[in-house]
């Protein structure tokens, strides 16, 4: 559920297909930049309902998962 709601938002926001983002995709070849990350966790935050605050750096969409995931069970 995470993931799909990453995919959908990240899809949205650059105007890809869903289907091309893996768990392995990374946020720079996807074309995402620092404000996009931003914007993108603002987004996933008013979706999913929890409050992001990233404390550590994540380079793919599933170091993204996995920290919302970790941060689920809290």
């Amino acid at each position: 559920m995470i993931f799909q709601a990453i995919a959908e938002l990240i899809a949205e926001r650059m105007e890809c297909d869903a289907a091309d983002i893996t768990m392995d995709s990374t946020f720079h070849d996807l074309g995402i930049d620092s404000l996009d990350t931003v914007e993108l966790l603002m987004n996933l935050e008013d979706k999913i309902g929890i409050e992001i605050e990233l404390e550590q750096k994540v380079t793919t969409v599933g170091d993204l998962v996995a920290f919302i995931e970790s941060k689920k069970q809290d």
